[in-house]
């Protein structure tokens, strides 16, 4: 698996280069990626160790229950880029 934290303290992209991401994994045939969000004091230092990637959704704080929607439309965003639909608009 691939595991990528949802962490204050990852990186920040936005929505092409989080789309470009994704693509850069499915070309390199991952075969599963794992959003982990975390709780109120981040992860262990054991689940730090194991993630591959760190990704913020933005440097304010958010109840977890937010962070699942944003991502959840986050990756509908990112795969309507990929597939160039009009949801998306720059």
């Amino acid at each position: 698996d691939y595991v990528i934290l949802m962490d204050e303290k990852g990186k920040q992209q936005n929505s092409t280069a989080f789309s470009h991401s994704i693509q850069d994994l499915m070309n390199q045939s991952v075969k599963q990626i794992v959003f982990m969000i975390g709780g109120p004091y981040g992860f262990s230092d054991e689940i730090y160790k194991r993630a591959n990637r760190k990704l913020s959704l933005s440097e304010m704080t958010f109840t977890h229950q937010m962070v699942r929607l944003f991502l959840v439309e986050q990756l509908y965003r990112a795969f309507a880029i990929l597939q160039c639909k009009p949801y998306h608009h720059e």
